[in-house]
Parts: structure tokens; sequence; C-alpha cells
């Protein structure tokens, strides 16, 4: 792979060498300069005949007379060194006849000392200290010159508009590692094939998609098919996010746009993806007095890029995003995006298959079923069935356990929906009796009403703000929801409160949820999904608003008088389904008390319990252990026994 900042095709600039030639003359000047300035003085030469008589003088008593063959110890010639005690003072050559008649005429009173040198004065640390720390300083110094020229200052404006794209260059994440998007990654493969093997398409006259937007809620793998897709490709992949466009300074994001195509043209074919594409392409125009100039004038050079005069012939681009409401519509044309595909949650055959990708590398018990995990957690995003069985495993690991038990996974899954359980939390028994046949309102409900979810979980130990919850789900899993099931959840939602009602005389506040959610269902039958008295009209429709980003108005076409009747509606769907509620739990007391009362005593109820309890009115395993329980004999002492013994020496006090 390429580096995307310096590819192969890309042109450097010439290099000005005569500045760095220029710069090692003068440094290499400047150091002989200074070498020579502190050098000592040089010594002085002598004739052999002067030496001699100085010698027979005595004027080199108390010095040190070196001497040493020049070229070899077979030679005649010697260089002789005479040495103060400040150093040479006299340097001069001579034959050795001369040479050794002279030294045998030295006096042993002038205390002259010789010093015969078999070989070369010149030592490792006179090189070091003279050649190789002088050289190596210089040469330190050009290199700081260098990167200092090239690196800072002027050269770090030009980089600032140089775009920030990381080429990928990992397969660490492939098809293999991607589930429950057949289709999607179908379409994709597509491109790839494409990529490699290009003329069967070209020959039946086929033009690839110039762009492919990946759409879908957070957390469905939209980032995650493109890495597969990079690690399938055998061509440069270039990857960079939205907001890396986007800076305070006009033009930079251009600019940015600019220098990403040019190098992606220097190593096509290639594919760019660029994350969360509504960063740098939202609607233009929007907002009170225009747009933001920088970030309009990115999307405009982007729009001419990806379809402008100048072609790119093998560039495909992918982008990601979960607010395709909100893009530009210039961006979303044929010619710019051609494809767009939707990623959605997974379906439970799709949630079984990522439950065993994200359990490749953890060690899950045999009795764990995925098949029945996946029917438990549906409008779970691959994120979040992956941090479920991260939830499983450090659970796990906690208990010290070697394996993750089906135990971790169900705490697991009340974790991501609840949080976690609150046992700590001070609840007094009157306020645990209110919430066990809150809940347990809620499980008649689901029991005895036709069209209702099926009850799979009910507990009443506090998790997150609620003081306890009851998992329902629907038997199979749709698309579609009929008026009947949407009024029998309204109608189950409902139950908690009813039941308090009856039991208590009285009301609290824990059905703030439920009623907030059957609310907001019975409103959108009334006026999006036509399921009332006025007719098959849509009164209201969600819109996204590009003025408020994520936050979403209603747009309303209709009069008073008909906000009036819609109010009137909504109210008599909430107040027929409260008095269905009612109706059901009066007819069902007695299961409403046995179920209430087992949750005093184990606090959770299970799918298999709450059958249990429904065919035959018991708890079959909490009576067995009751039953064993009472027949331990109790271990009692002999009052006899410690009638004589002194109160302390026994340990408790008088």
């Amino acid at each position: 792979m390429q580096d995307p900042k310096n590819p192969k095709n890309m042109k450097k600039a010439p290099m000005n060498y005569g500045i760095y030639i220029i710069a090692f003359i003068v440094l290499l000047g400047s150091f002989f300069f200074i070498q020579n300035l502190f050098k000592p003085d040089a010594p002085k030469s002598l004739t052999p005949s002067e030496f001699v008589t100085k010698l027979e003088a005595g004027e080199f008593a108390g010095m040190t007379i070196k001497y040493s063959p020049i070229g070899g110890e077979d030679t005649n010639t010697y260089r002789v060194t005479i040495l103060d005690a400040e150093g040479a003072e006299y340097v001069f050559e001579m034959l050795m006849p001369a040479l050794n008649d002279a030294l045998n005429k030295i006096d042993p009173a002038d205390n002259i000392k010789l010093d015969y040198v078999e070989k070369s004065t010149v030592t490792i640390w006179g090189v070091l200290v003279n050649i190789v720390i002088p050289v190596v300083l210089v040469i330190g110094l050009i290199i700081i010159l260098y990167r200092t020229m090239s690196g800072g200052g002027n050269n770090k404006a030009f980089e600032f508009s140089k775009s920030r794209a990381r080429l990928s260059s990992s397969k660490a994440v492939t098809f293999k590692d991607v589930a429950g998007c057949d289709e999607e990654k179908t379409e994709l493969v597509e491109v790839i094939d494409f990529l490699k093997f290009p003329r069967k398409y070209r020959e039946m006259g086929a033009r690839i998609p110039k762009g492919i937007l990946l759409v879908g809620s957070p957390g469905t793998g939209k980032t995650l098919l493109a890495k597969a897709v990079a690690g399938e490709a055998s061509v440069p992949f270039f990857s960079i996010s939205g907001s890396d466009f986007v800076e305070m300074f006009v033009g930079v994001g251009a600019s940015r746009v600019r220098d990403l195509f040019k190098v992606a043209k220097e190593n096509a074919p290639c594919i760019i993806f660029i994350d969360e594409i509504d960063a740098v392409g939202r609607q233009r125009g929007a907002g009170m007095g225009g747009g933001h100039d920088e970030r309009e004038q990115t999307l405009n050079q982007l729009l001419v890029e990806m379809d402008g005069f100048n072609p790119n012939a093998g560039i495909i681009i992918m982008a990601a995003t979960n607010r395709p409401d909100v893009l530009d519509p210039a961006l979303l044309r044929p010619g710019r995006f051609d494809r767009q595909i939707t990623i959605n949650l997974p379906d439970v055959v799709g949630r079984e298959a990522i439950l065993k990708v994200h359990a490749r590398n953890k060690k899950i018990s045999p009795d764990v079923k995925f098949e029945d995990i996946s029917h438990r957690i549906p409008g779970f995003s691959g994120a979040d069935i992956e941090n479920l069985l991260n939830e499983a495993a450090l659970l796990a690991a906690r208990a010290n356990r070697k394996m993750i038990e089906l135990t971790d996974i169900d705490e697991a899954v009340d974790r991501v929906l609840m949080g976690p359980a609150k046992k700590s939390r001070k609840v007094t028994e009157k306020e645990r009796k209110i919430i066990s046949y809150h809940e347990a309102g809620h499980a008649v409900i689901g029991l005895k009403l036709e069209n209702a979810n099926i009850v799979q979980k009910v507990t009443i130990i506090a998790r997150g703000r609620a003081g306890g919850y009851n998992l329902m789900l629907p038997e199979e899993e749709g698309y579609l929801e009929s008026k009947k099931g949407l009024l029998a959840r309204i109608t189950g939602l409902l139950g908690g409160r009813v039941a308090e009602e009856l039991i208590f005389g009285d009301v609290t506040t824990g059905a703030y949820q439920d009623f907030q959610s059957a609310t907001k269902i019975a409103r959108a039958m009334v006026t999006e999904f036509g399921m009332s008295n006025l007719g098959p009209i849509q009164y209201e429709s969600q819109q996204g608003s590009v003025f408020l980003g994520r936050d979403y108005l209603k747009e309303r076409n209709f009069s008073d008088q008909v906000a009036l009747e819609i109010d009137k509606e909504v109210r008599e769907i909430i107040t027929s389904c409260y008095e269905q509620a009612k109706q059901i739990i009066i007819e069902h007391r007695t299961l409403l008390d046995t179920i209430t009362n087992y949750l005093l005593e184990v606090e959770t109820l299970n799918k298999q319990d709450i059958d249990e309890i429904v065919k035959t009115g018991r708890l079959g395993w909490w009576e067995d252990r009751k039953l064993q329980k009472a027949s331990e004999p109790e271990v009692t002492e002999n009052p006899l026994d410690q009638k004589d013994q002194n109160p302390l020496e026994t340990g408790h006090e008088a």
C-alpha cells in the first residue's frame, strides 16, 4: 500500500541542495578555525648537529627524549621528540647511527629520560577526539537544519490543507465477521467484484455506482461493513471522517477535498469511505441568515469532485450516516450517490448469527442456546449484542466462573435494558407490596388478554429508575402492527395502575412511564395510522428539522376543531383500554394474588415459572424448598447444660 501523503506517482518538489552544501562548508570551516584557535604552539625544529651540541651542553637536563622509527623497524630514520614539563618543545628527524652515538654520550647527572616507541603514537582516542566526534557533530547539525527547514515554518501552513485520509492496509475484518445483513453484503460484494474484474461489467455496458450511501440506525454495522470492504478489496481503501473536512478557516475543507481526490486519482482504482458524512453534507441554506460558509464551500467542492467536469474513473465513494433526511438533495442524486443501502436492525435470524460471531473468542457454556437468546432481545442492534456478550463475560469473570453461563446472559440482558440491579435500595414493605401488585397486574393482562405480548419475565428488583419491570415480547416477530395488537399493548401498559387502584384504593407515581408509552401509541393510532373514528387520515407526521439538528417536529395540517376531536379520540382509546384492563384483573383476582405472593418471596419469575403458576396455581420448586427447610430439625442447645455457666464465659451478654 502507498502512503496517501506520498503516493507512488506524485512528483516531489525539487530540493535546493546548494543551501545544504554552503551550510556544511560553513560549519566545517568554523570547526577547524576554533580547533586552530585553541591549539598550542607548534614545537621547534632542530638539526642533528644542533641536537648534539645542546645535548652535550646539558640544555636538555630533566627532559624526556622520545624516538621512534619512521615507516617501521627496518628504517634508519627516527623521529625524535624532546618533551619538557609543559609538552613538546623540539621535533626533528635523525639517522640512527648518529642518534645512537649522541644518546650514548648523555651524562647521567642530567637526569634525561629516554623513551623508545616501537609503534605509532596514533591511538583510538585520538582518532575519536580529532576526527570522528567533529564529523558526527557536523552531520548532526546538518540533519537538524534539514528537519527544521522541511518540517516547520512555512511548510506547515501548506500541510494544513492536506487531506487527512488514512490508507487502510488491515485485513483484520472481512465479510465473514459481518452477520445479520446478507443482502447488504451482496450489494458491496458486487462493488469489489467490479474492481477485481471490470471487464465482464463493461462488456455488458454496465457502469458501477459512483457512490454508495450506507444508511441505518446507530450500531447497525455501517462502519463495520466498510471495514469488511477494506479487508476484502485488493485496491487502496482511503477512510476519513466527515468532521475532518470542516475547519474554522474558510477554504480549508475544500482544499482537503481536492487533495483527497488528487491522491485517489493517482492510486485508482480505489475506494474512498467518508464516515458520518452528514457533518459535511448537511443541506445548504439551512438556518437563519444562511449557513456555515466553510461547510457549504466544502460540500460544493465535494459535489464537484464526485460528479463534475473532471471524470473520476476508478474511484468509488462510500459513505455512512444515520441522518439521511438532513443531507443535501444534490448529494443524493444519481451520478453521485447512485445507490442507498439501508441497514435495518437485525431480525431473529440475524441476531442469532451476530451472537455466534461475537461468541467466537468467548468461553460459552454448552447449555446456552443462541436461538433462545435471540428471541429475547428484539430491537437489539449489532453493537447492543456485542455489548451484551461482553457484559456477560464480565459477570462470569467477576464470579470466578470458567465459562459464561445462561444466568450471566440473563443478567446481562437486564443490565442492557434497565441497568444494574439496585438491591441496596431501601424499600419499605408497603412499597414492595405495591410494586409486586403493579408488576403482577401487567403479567395478568399479558396472560389473559388476546393479542397481548407474551410475558417472559417479571421482577420487583429495582433497576435504573424503575422499582421493577415486566418483560413482554410478541409471540412472533413481525414488521406490521394491527389495531388489536396496539390496543392490547395499551391495555397491558395500564394493567399496573389498575391493580394498584383495585387492591389499595389509591394510586402512585409508579405508572408514569406506562402512561407516557400508552399515550404515545394512542395518539399515533389517531393522527398517523388512521385507526380511529376520524377515518383513514394522517393528521401528523414525523419530520426531521434541518434547523434543529436531531430534534423532530410534527407537521400540523388540521384546524382547532379537529384537534379537539383528536384529543377526544385519544382519551376514548385510553379509557376503553383502562376499563378492559380493570375487568380482566377483577375476573382473575386469584391469579393476581398468587403471582404477587410469589414475587414477594422470590422477587423474580421467568416464563417457565409463570406458566407453571397459571397451570397449577403454585410454584413447585419453591414450595419443595420450603417443605425441605421445614422438615429439617432445628439444632437447639439444652438449657440445663448452661445453667451453671457464667454468662460472660459463654460469649453472651447477661
